[in-house]
């Protein structure tokens, strides 16, 4: 079975803007960001869904995305959107368990296909900021 890109973070094989981790969780900038500021919180224990997981692993998974996302609202401002899909149909395109923190700075209508591209030192600024 092939590793996916989440797991291969997790592995250390591949390089990642890390924001928190712990034994457990991993939260990270996304690669392809919808907004600055933009996270993945991620269990490092491999579930497709939600639905695989254990209610009390599900909700030590919600502990960290609040926490995070706490931290990013303190730093950056403004709103955020808080997403997590279930399954290809629904958007899902890794099949590892994964929520979006996306921090919204403009009135900009959000949409999945967003994509925002950083200006030069805005990520590491901005990582700098929301880095535990």
């Amino acid at each position: 079975m092939t590793k996916t890109i989440f797991k291969q973070i997790i592995d250390g094989e591949i390089p990642a803007d890390i924001v928190y981790e712990d034994e457990k969780h991993l939260a990270f900038l996304d690669i392809f960001p919808s907004g600055p500021g933009h996270v993945l919180v991620i269990p490092k224990k491999e579930y497709e869904t939600i639905f695989d997981m254990s209610e009390n692993e599900y909700l030590e998974l919600q502990k960290v995305v609040l926490k995070v996302a706490n931290k990013v609202h303190e730093e950056i401002g403004g709103g955020l959107n808080l997403v997590q899909n279930n399954y290809k149909i629904a958007n899902q395109i890794i099949p590892h368990v994964h929520f979006h923190i996306i921090p919204r700075v403009t009135e900009e209508k959000f949409y999945a296909g967003l994509q925002y591209h950083y200006k030069n030192g805005e990520k590491e600024e901005i990582l700098e900021k929301i880095k535990f």
